[in-house]
């Protein structure tokens, strides 16, 4: 198993500053065999020139360019150029801790059946430790209901069989966020996603350029990958109360805030998107990216 090739993809967008710590952890890991896609979302920064400097020293590291169309768009084009059995995600503000895809392979390699697994993570705000909310608790095994409320699986903390995206699909390249929400969503309702109890991420946050930071309402997108799933044909009836549930929940909250924020027009759509849970008539809509007026 530790000679089985790993896909390593790296989604970035203006990130050299961050970039090259990340790269660099995915180069010191050891005793696997691995390649590396650092894929651009266009970036006008350093990033070309920093990636390909170390490329030219370094066969595994492979730089690809995309315009800019997001993270979900960036994560696919990694997937469909990689060729081999395993697939790791690391974002590009993130950093590895040495032994994590070793570990990863050795659990893979003691159960054959699992198609994702993910590891423990330690959090860094502001460059400050600190300790992960109750909410943001990982778990192992069917956690369909616990992924419901917010994700708690990390894109820089999970690794893939190839098989896992022929059974779930890619990511969703029409939702601007919350994509993996959505897309550990849709894997968890079908397959157990086992998690790794010793941190192996060193996961960065409160810088400006979070993707959270640039939406106001998080939830809209939440709730559009909800209702897809609702949708989708692929839930049991107890899995489609608990969705139906969560749907009603985050769209009473967006109701708050918009009326708070004085988005009449906002709230009044998701009021009836309340009333369509209500009655158990969920519609799929294209929902508004900023609300109404």
């Amino acid at each position: 198993m530790m000679s089985a090739m790993v896909s390593v993809v790296i989604p970035t967008f203006n990130r050299a500053h961050t970039l090259e710590r990340a790269l660099n952890s995915v180069l010191v890991q050891k005793d696997v065999s691995f390649e590396v896609f650092v894929v651009d979302d266009g970036s006008i920064d350093d990033t070309r020139s920093l990636v390909e400097a170390i490329s030219k020293t370094d066969s595994q590291v492979h730089y690809l360019f995309q315009s800019n169309q997001g993270p979900s768009a960036a994560r696919n084009l990694g997937i469909r150029a990689s060729r081999r059995e395993f697939v790791a995600f690391l974002d590009s503000d993130d950093e590895w801790l040495p032994g994590k895809l070793k570990a990863q392979l050795e659990f893979f390699e003691a159960n054959p059946t699992y198609l994702i697994c993910q590891t423990e993570e330690i959090w860094i705000r502001n460059g400050v430790r600190v300790n992960p909310m109750k909410k943001h608790q990982k778990f192992g095994g069917f956690i369909f209901e616990k992924c419901l409320p917010l994700s708690i699986v990390s894109p820089s903390c999970v690794m893939m069989r190839r098989e896992f995206f022929d059974q779930v699909g890619l990511f969703d390249e029409s939702l601007p966020a919350c994509e993996d929400y959505d897309l550990w969503l849709r894997a968890s309702a079908r397959l157990p996603i086992s998690l790794i109890p010793k941190p192996y991420v060193i996961k960065y946050g409160g810088h400006e350029d979070q993707r959270s930071r640039q939406f106001s309402v998080m939830d809209q997108f939440r709730i559009r990958a909800l209702l897809k799933l609702f949708h989708s044909g692929e839930l049991n009836s107890q899995q489609k109360e608990l969705v139906a549930s969560e749907i009603l929940r985050k769209a009473n909250i967006v109701v708050q805030g918009a009326r708070k924020r004085g988005k009449i027009g906002e709230a009044k759509y998701y009021e009836g998107l309340v009333e369509n849970v209500l009655k158990k008539n969920l519609i799929v809509h294209s929902l508004p990216l900023n609300g109404g007026g």
